[in-house]
């Protein structure tokens, strides 16, 4: 039986759940958040993705941005996502940046994101920085085999991001492999549950959305 860490919610205003959601490059981690808010009542849950909070290097050139290791937790404004989940335990309102993949650098224009029940942090990373991994009361990895994560990829940077086969190719070999193997991978241990076969574990998606069926009918309780 799985066992998830006690949650202990103030009774005058109770913060957020905070779940991380690591695992390798195309291995559904946003397909199993989504999965888990389609199962969650109303408008309780909201998903930031570790992608959109890419350094802005608007500074640089095209060609040198696109030569950055996008896959390495330095390309990663993680302080301000720190920040932002801090400002949404408060109850408070965050403007989460909108990142250009095509462009390899931030738009002018922002997301909002409301204080909500569950708040999902999914990305790569997110389970690598310490302070990252402190805020979050939930932490999950999502275990795919590396070849279907590759397929996964390769589709959708040609499809979605306007990236030629070859250069999907090259930057999987000479980053995206090495940097998972150094970076991703090791942080499973961290995970409170490891999830194969991300969104099609219909298994793991009923228990992840019951435990917060429970969470929120708690705090909601409090606020009562």
């Amino acid at each position: 039986m799985v066992s998830f860490p006690p949650m202990n919610p103030s009774p005058a205003s109770p913060p957020p759940v905070i779940i991380g959601i690591a695992g390798g490059t195309g291995s559904g981690k946003t397909t199993v958040a989504l999965r888990v808010q389609q199962a969650a009542p109303g408008k309780t849950v909201q998903i930031i993705h570790h992608d959109s909070y890419y350094r802005d290097n608007a500074h640089l050139d095209l060609q040198d941005r696109a030569a950055i290791n996008y896959d390495h937790p330095s390309a990663f404004e993680t302080e301000l996502l720190v920040a932002h989940l801090a400002e949404l335990k408060r109850g408070q309102a965050v403007d989460v940046p909108v990142y250009d993949y095509t462009t390899h650098s931030r738009c002018a224009e922002t997301r909002r994101v409301e204080p909500a029940d569950i708040v999902f942090v999914e990305g790569i990373l997110v389970l690598e920085s310490e302070v990252l991994r402190a805020l979050m009361d939930i932490r999950l990895y999502v275990g795919v085999d590396a070849d279907e994560r590759f397929i996964r990829r390769l589709q959708r940077d040609i499809q979605e991001r306007g990236r030629s086969m070859s250069s999907v190719i090259e930057q999987y070999m000479r980053v995206v492999r090495p940097m998972h193997q150094q970076f991703v991978s090791p942080t499973k241990r961290y995970a409170h549950l490891i999830i194969p076969e991300g969104g099609h574990n219909q298994v793991a998606i009923d228990l992840i959305a019951a435990r917060i069926q429970s969470i929120i009918q708690e705090r909601r309780a409090f606020r009562v």
